[in-house]
């Protein structure tokens, strides 16, 4: 028999994972794993929080090593074991965290070239480092001085300097975990444009997201895990006018196991009188002097009301926001939140949440929770009075609180012992809003609660919120996802440089009304 005869049918893919499995104490996070990818192909890898795909990605890239997790990992249909992360990146692997792993103090140059200078006699050569820095911006798109800090960067140019430090590395296989969850839709159509760029130009890519819109834009194939577990590869085909062959609904069916008739849960309709006012609401930059970031803000909350807040991207959204809760932002100028008509101080956060206001930042890791803490402490944080005697915690009520708080916000964990910081980020997300719940609020202010969460996470969110809401409470949803906003809010406000432009009814809200609000500029309407 020839050695041609012996060969496959088809190329060996680039990649080829088979029955990875992989366990931490008390629990198993792969089980039984395959995933091939082509060469020069996008592939999605989608799945609810916890579904694996993130230790999946980190095996696969040496942040766990070869020996922590069994299984068969293959490059070019030979056999690897990487025991760090630099023996895959030798490999052509680079992974591009959801929290970006740069060096705000170090310029472009630094970033991109980090431990692959260009050097002269064993000295950096920095006119040689920038011109190849110029060269792989470039190659991504982004026209930026290599010499400027990356600080001074966007987020989204930020994303664009992760890829360019990556194919520094002559990267062949590209894994990027939620690259658009916290960009704007100008700088998302961007990364996605990089990504089938660098597909013409034979780079594989691995897409984590939870932006079905995304995925079925730019994937060649799609692999679904659920509970540790593949579920199944879709090959994703598109006609002459660029319509994939697999629909949104499929995806989800496969992510969440049913059917999902309804993205968005109806509300009851009980809506009762105003409740909280705010009036002229003004503020400036924090070191700025002079320069606006809240200007005359002015809307009302009705009990049993989810009202949206909708704007691009710098609107002024979650500044407003966090200068209502306690003035966490900014230079307060003037202006008042009235509750049943009488004016309510919130000059600090403990006034605030006194006054029955509590707000769920769009950044829950840095913002919202304590990661290296447990799930009690997290959850009555905000609340310590109602698990203490005369000033001393009883930890046993504690305990009782946190649990009952993590079932009714359908926590899946271990216990209210686990460390937050082992949770996917859907149940991470549950235990910020549990723990704001916690305190029984009278409004509840939420900016971008989904923000790279999955479907099936998102919906029990909705309901949760829709719950509040039918219980009295008052709710302020920020969100980018437009769809969102429509999805969930009774009445929308929209607003462009720090102004409120515009308010419609939810039942007459559409995308192309709020865009044309969201990009007034000028005296608000």
């Amino acid at each position: 028999m020839s050695i041609v005869d012996t060969m496959p049918d088809t190329p060996w893919p680039l990649l080829r994972m088979r029955d990875i499995r992989k366990e931490f104490p008390g629990v198993r996070a792969l089980d039984g794993v395959s995933l091939d990818v082509a060469p020069g192909s996008v592939h999605a890898l989608m799945g609810e929080n916890g579904a694996g795909k993130s230790t999946l990605m980190k095996v696969l890239s040496g942040v766990h090593p070869a020996g922590s997790f069994t299984g068969l990992v293959e490059i070019d249909g030979a056999p690897v074991a990487f025991g760090d992360v630099a023996a895959a990146e030798a490999a052509g692997i680079a992974i591009i965290h959801q929290e970006l792993a740069l060096v705000p103090q170090l310029s472009i140059s630094e970033n991109v070239l980090l431990g692959h200078e260009e050097t002269r006699y064993g000295v950096i050569d920095w006119g040689a480092t920038h011109a190849r820095a110029r060269d792989l911006l470039r190659r991504v798109g982004l026209d930026e001085n290599p010499a400027l800090p990356v600080s001074t960067l966007s987020i989204g140019a930020q994303q664009l300097v992760e890829i360019a430090k990556a194919l520094a590395k002559r990267v062949r296989l590209l894994v990027l975990d939620e690259p658009t969850s916290a960009l704007n839709e100008t700088e998302s159509d961007r990364l996605l444009e990089l990504l089938l760029d660098l597909r013409e130009q034979g780079v594989a890519c691995v897409l984590i997201s939870h932006k079905l819109g995304e995925v079925m834009r730019v994937s060649d194939e799609v692999t679904i895990l659920r509970d540790g577990r593949t579920v199944e590869t879709l090959t994703v085909e598109r006609d002459a006018e660029g319509r994939p062959s697999v629909d949104e609904d499929r995806v989800i069916r496969g992510m969440v196991g049913r059917e999902l008739d309804q993205r968005y849960p109806e509300g009851d309709g009980a809506i009762g009188p105003i409740r909280f006012e705010v009036s002229d609401w003004t503020v400036d930059h924090p070191t700025q002097a002079g320069r606006r970031m809240v200007d005359g803000v002015d809307l009302a909350l009705r009990s049993g009301e989810v009202v949206g807040l909708a704007g691009l991207m710098g609107a002024g959204r979650t500044e407003f926001a966090m200068s209502l809760f306690g003035r966490s932002y900014g230079r307060y100028v003037r202006g008042a939140l009235l509750r049943d008509g009488e004016d309510t101080r919130v000059d600090d956060v403990a006034h605030a949440i006194a006054s029955g206001v509590a707000y769920v930042p769009e950044d829950r890791k840095s913002l919202g929770l304590v990661l290296d803490d447990d799930i009690r402490h997290n959850t009555t944080l905000a609340a310590l009075g109602r698990i203490s005697d005369r000033g001393v915690i009883d930890p046993g009520l504690e305990t009782v609180e946190a649990q009952r708080m993590s079932e009714r916000m359908r926590v899946r964990s271990h216990g209210a012992n686990q460390t937050v910081r082992t949770l996917s980020g859907g149940n991470q997300q549950k235990v910020v809003l549990g723990k704001w719940m916690f305190t029984r609020p009278e409004l509840l202010i939420l900016d971008e609660p989904t923000r790279g969460i999955d479907v099936g996470a998102k919906y029990e969110i909705y309901l949760i919120v829709r719950r509040l809401a039918a219980e009295g409470a008052c709710v302020l949803l920020i969100s980018s996802e437009l769809p969102e906003i429509l999805g969930m809010c009774d009445r929308v406000y929209a607003m462009c440089e720090g102004r409120i432009t515009g308010e419609v009814p939810g039942a007459d809200a559409d995308q192309e009304t709020l865009m044309r609000l969201m990009t007034r500029t000028g005296e608000a309407t």
